[in-house]
């Protein structure tokens, strides 16, 4: 189960594929908030490894649809390095970002080393966009709406094959959940490759406990589960810092239970927390919301549960 496991925290500090500055400030805003006390406060064997270096965010136009590719590249290769060698220590690696362009990096690592193990992997991306992007259909350029192509092996190579395997992920593996803004094209390409996503309609008509209970299904003691957490994903009522707020989100309840679902399968093995901007938040309750939360995930619950 994820709450025994040893966990060491990445601090990947850049907004570098995002349309609005601030998020490179998440992974202190997280650590303000107590991340890591409160994860060793449930008997968790916390690193922190601090914060990856890497380019700063020169703030430029798109270039052959991409803004600051180069930039995104790298800080994407030093996460998956970083991540991968959490992941050869025995230890469950949580990303601090940063915005959502780094779930290339640390899924890449995460998908590698899933292969090299011989487990089968789940990708839960909670978000309010699906992320599927491509340079072709984008309307800004910003990499942080692109990261579940590049995952599935739509995009520039630099990051489509930053790995070992490309694609790194077949769609297959991936359960959206919670969105409620797509791009009029990115709609075609999410049909096309047959992604699969719960939004807020589903939601709406179906409950989260039946959303979650669909998304998980399968799931086995040979399965490693990624959770790729956008802090968008909530309602913005609740969770104001974010650079991209789309109202109709999903409240604290259906957050919680989503979150306690999770730990419930005693298979999550890697963590992203990503798009938190402290420059947008109200004294940081963004962040401590998300550390509530994140407790959750390692396995804080109202009663004591079988």
């Amino acid at each position: 189960m994820a709450g025994n496991k040893a966990v060491s925290l990445i601090g990947v500090p850049t907004d570098v594929g995002a349309g609005h500055r601030g998020a490179r400030l998440g992974p202190e805003a997280l650590r303000i908030a107590g991340l890591p006390e409160a994860l060793a406060l449930r008997g968790v064997d916390v690193r922190d490894c601090g914060n990856l270096a890497g380019p700063v965010n020169p703030w430029q136009g798109p270039v052959d649809g991409y803004r600051h590719l180069d930039q995104v590249v790298a800080w994407n290769r030093a996460l998956m390095q970083a991540t991968r060698a959490e992941l050869e220590a025995g230890r469950l690696p949580v990303m601090l970002g940063g915005d959502h362009c780094l779930g290339v990096g640390s899924i890449t690592a995460v998908a590698d080393w899933c292969r090299q193990q011989g487990k089968a992997l789940r990708v839960l991306w909670l978000d309010a966009h699906a992320d599927f992007n491509t340079s072709a259909v984008t309307p800004s350029g910003n990499v942080h709406g692109m990261p579940v192509a590049c995952l599935c092996g739509l995009g520039p190579q630099a990051l489509t094959a930053m790995g070992q395997h490309s694609p790194v992920l077949q769609a297959e593996q991936i359960r959206q959940i919670g969105i409620r803004s797509v791009d009029p094209e990115e709609k075609r390409l999410i049909k096309q490759h047959r992604v699969d996503v719960y939004d807020m309609r589903y939601i709406d008509e179906n409950g989260m406990k039946r959303t979650m209970q669909a998304a998980l299904a399968g799931i086995d003691a040979n399965t490693h589960l990624h959770v790729s957490f956008d802090v968008d994903f909530l309602d913005p009522q609740i969770a104001p810092g974010v650079g991209t707020t789309v109202p109709g989100g999903v409240n604290y309840r259906e957050a919680q239970l989503v979150m306690e679902m999770i730990a419930d399968t005693g298979q999550m093995g890697s963590l992203d927390i990503v798009e938190l901007n402290p420059l947008l938040d109200d004294h940081n309750r963004t962040a401590e919301l998300a550390v509530d939360l994140v407790e959750s995930l390692f396995g804080k619950s109202t009663l004591m549960r079988d």
